[in-house]
């Protein structure tokens, strides 16, 4: 086997997770799928071009036995049935430690969109990873204040996310070829903490992103098996949970936990991302695929509450749990007002969760747990889940899944804005190497640029029009991007602002935002500026 040659910056540390018989362990995964996982990108490119064609979108005739017969996934291990309250965030020490800590039942270890490719950022993380699983996680700030978990008996249960299966790592490369980012992520992980998990009583388990077919689990399923017949881990003890944030999954998701069943655990609805998709897809598809403001489009819209609806129902049947979406609001430390407002939006959302039958669901900041634990404490009682609950009345269409036509809400020049000042502040600091960035008291992530570039580019191709009745034009979203950039500078301050990568987060957005051409993740050419960096 082929050791592969480290091509980034030292890390400290790093030596204790690129050891030779790990990066032996991450060869042989990429080298058994790595072909694989490029003819399932080749496959998706097709499926856009057919959408493209088409206009449409169904459930696949060649799978509906699987959906029509019965059958569930392999009984769920006993740390992760009760999923009520769900934090998420980036595998930096100080946050892991707070997420640690939070109360949670489950910590969600982003190291895909809350999180930045920067090799320290990647290996910093399996080193936190390999200390929270451990309980030896400790960090102490610049201003010497120490942070360290509380109680080592009671944390979260651990659940990493790895980047998505369009990624690859640069910094790792064999012959020359990088290898395939979310099989680095996955494999450094089991590799180091499969065992001493077992030996606690627990099992790795895993959230799995961005898929956007039953084939692309399929191969999940088939790396998950070789990895624990490499490890020798029994068969089955891997447990993952779906994101259904693509399109195309939601159409997918019986397939999906079929091919999955041996090691899934449930399904996640993911809202930014999966608006992205939609976008994404039907871009060039006609004003009935125009979405109104993001921030207007919420989970009460007719395609949106077919898509919760239906995911609920999917895994009740098949005895997997249904995880709820991101409650993203930063709590404000001077303006109770704001918070006030915000924790009623958020308690609104987490009880349309829990009545809907959802067993769980996600907050980002730790003073969000105490609010979403007690909405699903109210409807669960002496329960650890809602698997009971099995909506049999849900009844989803094709056309309803796709029924952008009939979201409520205004395209506004403050929404345009709002996109191109969000955008831009969010990929300067993922350049700059924090992938979870709080800007207007809401924890965002990589989903955040890119709905918010993928909207502008639809609104401008599709000749979308304002609530005032001005035609969003390319001249206008530039002269706006001009005076939210100027802005920026201004409230940033100049010299603060030319140390940034804010020229480079400009670019970025304007060329995936107003070019000719739609990239399909702004994260591949922001990878080229950090590696152009050394970083």
């Amino acid at each position: 086997m082929v050791t592969p040659e480290v091509a980034g910056p030292s890390v400290p540390r790093s030596e204790e997770v690129l050891t030779s018989d790990a990066l032996a362990f991450l060869s042989g995964l990429d080298a058994k799928f790595h072909d694989r996982r490029d003819e399932l990108l080749a496959a998706r490119r097709g499926r856009r071009a057919q959408i493209a064609s088409s206009g449409a979108l169904d459930f696949l005739p060649g799978t509906e036995v699987v959906r029509s017969s019965d059958w569930t996934v392999a009984p769920v291990p006993t740390d992760l049935r009760d999923r009520r309250v769900e934090i998420t965030g980036p595998t930096d020490p100080k946050m892991a430690i707070n997420a640690l800590n939070s109360g949670a039942k489950v910590w969600l270890a982003d190291l895909e969109d809350a999180n930045t490719p920067h090799w320290r950022n990647v290996v910093g993380g399996q080193v936190v990873l390999r200390d929270a699983v451990r309980r030896e996680l400790t960090f102490t700030s610049a201003e010497g204040k120490d942070y360290r978990i509380a109680d080592p008996d009671r944390v979260p249960v651990i659940l990493p996310r790895p980047r998505g299966w369009h990624l690859d790592e640069a910094h790792l490369l064999v012959d020359g070829r990088p290898m395939v980012g979310s099989l680095v992520d996955f494999g450094l992980y089991f590799f180091h903490n499969a065992h001493a998990l077992l030996a606690r009583g627990s099992a790795p388990y895993f959230y799995l992103p961005k898929m956007e077919s039953h084939l692309e689990a399929r191969l999940w399923n088939d790396v998950f098996t070789h990895a624990q017949a490499a490890l020798g881990v029994p068969h089955g003890s891997i447990r993952a949970t779906m994101l259904i944030e693509t399109i195309t999954a939601a159409f997918e998701m019986d397939e999906i936990l079929f091919e999955l069943r041996d090691h899934a655990a449930g399904l996640n609805a993911g809202r930014w991302d999966y608006l992205f998709s939609i976008i994404k897809n039907f871009r060039d598809a006609g004003p009935e695929f125009t979405l109104p403001d993001r921030n207007a489009v919420t989970m009460d819209a007719p395609m949106m509450k077919a898509y919760s609806d239906l995911l609920v129902q999917t895994c009740h049947r098949r005895s997997a749990f249904a995880i709820g979406g991101m409650a993203a609001f930063i709590p404000s430390r001077r303006d109770p007002e704001v918070n006030e407002r915000a924790f009623a939006k958020v308690r609104e959302d987490k009880t349309r969760e829990a009545r809907a039958g959802f067993d769980g669901s996600w907050v980002a900041h730790p003073d969000l747990v105490p609010l979403c634990a007690e909405v699903f404490d109210a409807t669960l009682g002496d329960r650890a889940n809602q698997l009971d609950v099995s909506r049999s009345d849900v009844v989803v269409t094709a056309d309803e899944l796709l029924a952008v036509d009939r979201t409520p809400g205004e395209r506004t020049e403050h929404g345009l804005r709002t996109n191109v000042r969000v955008g831009i502040t969010y990929i300067q600091a993922w350049l700059s190497g924090n992938g979870a960035a709080g800007i207007d008291n809401l924890m965002e992530d990589a989903a955040t640029a890119e709905i918010s570039r993928s909207q502008l580019w639809q609104w401008i191709n599709s000749s979308a029009v304002l609530d005032t009745g001005d035609v969003i034009t390319r001249e206008l979203v530039e002269r706006i991007v001009e005076e939210e950039y100027a802005a920026l500078r201004d409230v940033v301050g100049v010299e603060v602002f030319e140390l940034g990568h804010w020229k480079d987060a400009r670019r970025l957005f304007v060329e995936s935002a107003l070019g000719e051409e739609f990239p399909d993740f702004l994260t591949i050419p922001a990878y080229d500026v950090i590696l152009e960096s050394g970083e």
